[in-house]
This record gives C-alpha cells, sequence and structure tokens, in this order.
C-alpha cells in the first residue's frame, strides 16, 4: 500500500464496510451489535463524526466517537489487519480528538477489553489513562477497562 491515507468523515455508502470491520475486528466472539443501519444512525447524528481513512479506494481504518456536553466517547475504532502499525489508528484517534477540542470538550472516555493488551497499550501510549475495569461489561461474558484522557493542556506553574 503506498501513498497517505485520506481522512474524512463517513458517507451513507461507507456503513458497510464499517460494520463489517466492527464485526471482524472488535466484536468477534460477541456477537454482531454495530450492524449498517446502525453505523448508519451514527453517521447521520449530529453529535457524532464517524470518520474513515481511504487509501487507494480502500477503506483501511474507522472512528466513531460521540459528543456530550462536557466530554466525548470513542465507541469505535478499528483497522484493517493488513493495515495495522502504520500510524492510521492514530491518525484516526488524533482527528477525533481534534474535533472533540474544537467543540469545546476536552475528556475524552472508551472501554476496551480487559483482555486486549494490544489496545490498552495503543492507548497508553496516546495518553489515556486506565480508570474502571467493568466485569461482564459486554453482554454479560467479558470485562472491559474504562480509559479516560485529558486534552486540555496542563496548566503551566508560575515561575
Amino acid at each position: 500500500m503506498s501513498g497517505q491515507a485520506i481522512l474524512h468523515l463517513a458517507t451513507r455508502a461507507d456503513a458497510a464496510g464499517i460494520a463489517a470491520l466492527s464485526r471482524d475486528r472488535i466484536e468477534q466472539g460477541l456477537g454482531w451489535s454495530w450492524t449498517a443501519p446502525r453505523v448508519l444512525r451514527s453517521v447521520r447524528d449530529p453529535a457524532t463524526n464517524v470518520v474513515v481513512a481511504h487509501r487507494s479506494g480502500r477503506m483501511l481504518g474507522f472512528g466513531i466517537m460521540k459528543y456530550h456536553d462536557d466530554d466525548s466517547h470513542l465507541l469505535l475504532l478499528a483497522v484493517h489487519a493488513q493495515a495495522t502499525r502504520r500510524g492510521i489508528g492514530s491518525a484516526l484517534l488524533a482527528w477525533l480528538e481534534r474535533s472533540a477540542l474544537a467543540a469545546g470538550i476536552g475528556q475524552v472516555y472508551l472501554e476496551a477489553r480487559l483482555a486486549n493488551g494490544a489496545a490498552r497499550a495503543f492507548y497508553a501510549r496516546l495518553g489515556y489513562r486506565e480508570i474502571q475495569t467493568l466485569p461482564g461489561y459486554y453482554q454479560g461474558v467479558e470485562a472491559c477497562v474504562r480509559l479516560a484522557k485529558d486534552l486540555w493542556p496542563a496548566p503551566v506553574a508560575p515561575g
């Protein structure tokens, strides 16, 4: 795969690909809840951004973030297996974080499977901290770790 990935807001045409990637990379073993109609509802929701990464006409990954008054919630983030470790997930997340800041929101929350060490390490590298463990979070069978990141710059001490 050559060239830079292009990030843009998802369209109706992206919904089926996003749903399939969620099923294959996020929801495996849990049943499929992020179907194309559900993804399409998020694409149409004015309080949600769905961003996709494309290269050479192929979707490489996506992220879905819901914005509230004071915080945001990263609902899903996935990259195709063949496109991992190339900065696409980081670029998608950075795009969503910049959107949150532009909306005046300085806090992001998300959940990851407790057993998904790769995802937990990915988010830790990007400044997310684990704040809570919730047993049975995923359909009553699998625990999650809730993570958070403060997007506002740390205040500078006078001196």
